[in-house]
C-alpha cells in the first residue's frame, strides 16, 4: 500500500439514524487515521435496508433473531458492493460467512442497558403493574425476575420509533441500551442506568463490529490500526458463549466481560440463561487470561447448570 494509492472504500450501512450515526462516525475516525498515516482512501456510505428494518410488527424472536439486521449487508460484501461494514455487535451472528472476517472492534461505548420512564426515572420508583416496553426477551427476563408484578410488553423500531411510542402509546417506561443513546447524543433523555448486575447487557452490546473481505488486504491493513485490543478481548469471550449456547434473539442470553486492570492482565466474565418470563435465571462468573478459554468455562458451567433445557424450552 504505497501512499500514493488512491481508493474510495464502500461502507455498507442500515439506514436507521443510528446506524448512519455510528457509521458515520467510525468512518471520521477511519479518515483521521488516513490522514496521521498518510493514505489517501476516500470513503462513500452506502445504505442498506435489512429484513429486521422491514418486519417491525413482529418481535425478532419470532422472525429469526440474529442476522436479521446483517444478512443483506454481508451478501453486498461478498458481491463486492461494498468493502465494509459496520454493525452493532449483538446484531452479529456467531458464525461469518466463508471468506468474511470482523477486521476491527473499537473502543467499545457503555455496555449497560438503561431505563427511560414517562414519569419515574427509577425501577424501584414504578407502581405497581407498570407497563414496560421492550424488544428484547433479555431484558424483559432480568427485569421480570427483579419486579415480577411489571407488565413487560413487546415494542419494536428505531430508538427514535421507541422514544415517541413511549409517549403515545402511554407506557411507563422503555428499556433500551445505553451506547445507542450516548451515540445519538441522546445521554438526556436515560432517567437511570440499570447495573450489569441488575440487567446483564447482550453479548457484545455497546461494540461495533466492522466487516471486510478477509483477502481485502489494503482495508483489513487499514482496520488493523482501528482496532482495540481490550474491546476485542472482552468481546471474543462473551460471543465464545454465544458460540457455545448456539444462541440467537429467540432465547434470553446475556454475556459481559471485564478487563481487571490493564491490557493484558484477567477477564471476568459472567454469562446468563434465563426462560423468558424470568422465573429462571441462571448466572455464572469466571475469570482468566485467554477469552476463548474463559468463554468454554462461562458456557460450560451454565450448561452443567441446565442451560441446554432453558434453551430448548425457548426455542419450541
Amino acid at each position: 500500500m504505497t501512499a500514493h494509492s488512491k481508493r474510495r472504500i464502500v461502507v455498507g450501512t442500515r439506514q436507521s439514524a443510528l446506524a448512519l450515526t455510528q457509521t458515520g462516525q467510525t468512518v471520521e475516525s477511519l479518515q483521521s487515521i488516513c490522514d496521521a498515516a498518510g493514505l489517501s482512501y476516500t470513503f462513500e456510505l452506502k445504505p442498506i435496508v435489512t429484513r429486521g428494518d422491514r418486519i417491525l410488527d413482529m418481535t425478532l424472536s419470532k422472525v429469526g433473531g440474529k442476522g436479521l439486521f446483517v444478512k443483506e449487508i454481508e451478501q453486498a460484501l461478498m458481491d463486492r458492493e461494498i468493502d465494509l461494514a459496520v454493525h452493532s455487535m449483538k446484531d452479529m451472528p456467531f458464525a461469518l460467512p466463508v471468506g468474511l472476517v470482523i477486521g476491527a472492534v473499537p473502543k467499545r461505548e457503555d455496555p449497560r442497558d438503561c431505563l427511560i420512564g414517562r414519569t419515574a426515572t427509577h425501577l424501584d420508583e414504578l407502581p405497581h403493574g407498570a407497563r414496560i416496553g421492550t424488544s428484547s426477551l433479555r431484558r424483559g427476563a432480568q427485569l421480570q425476575a427483579a419486579r415480577p408484578d411489571l407488565s413487560i410488553e413487546s415494542i419494536r423500531g428505531n430508538i427514535d420509533t421507541r422514544l415517541r411510542k413511549l409517549e403515545e402509546e402511554q407506557f411507563d417506561a422503555i428499556l433500551l441500551a445505553a451506547a445507542g443513546l450516548h451515540r445519538m447524543g441522546w445521554k438526556d433523555r436515560i432517567t437511570s442506568y440499570l447495573s450489569t448486575e441488575l440487567c446483564l447487557p447482550a453479548v457484545g452490546q455497546g461494540a461495533l463490529a466492522v466487516e471486510c473481505r478477509a483477502d481485502d488486504e489494503e482495508v483489513m491493513s487499514l482496520l488493523a490500526r482501528f482496532n482495540d485490543p481490550v474491546t476485542a478481548r472482552t468481546i471474543t469471550a462473551e460471543r465464545t458463549i454465544l458460540g457455545l449456547l448456539n444462541g440467537g434473539c429467540q432465547v434470553p442470553i446475556g454475556a459481559y466481560a471485564e478487563v481487571v486492570n490493564g491490557e493484558d492482565s484477567d477477564l471476568v466474565l459472567t454469562g446468563l440463561v434465563a426462560s423468558p418470563d424470568g422465573s429462571r435465571i441462571l448466572k455464572e462468573t469466571a475469570s482468566g487470561k485467554d477469552p476463548g478459554k474463559l468463554g468454554q468455562t462461562v458456557a460450560q458451567l451454565l450448561l452443567a447448570r441446565g442451560a441446554d433445557m432453558i434453551l430448548a424450552e425457548a426455542r419450541e
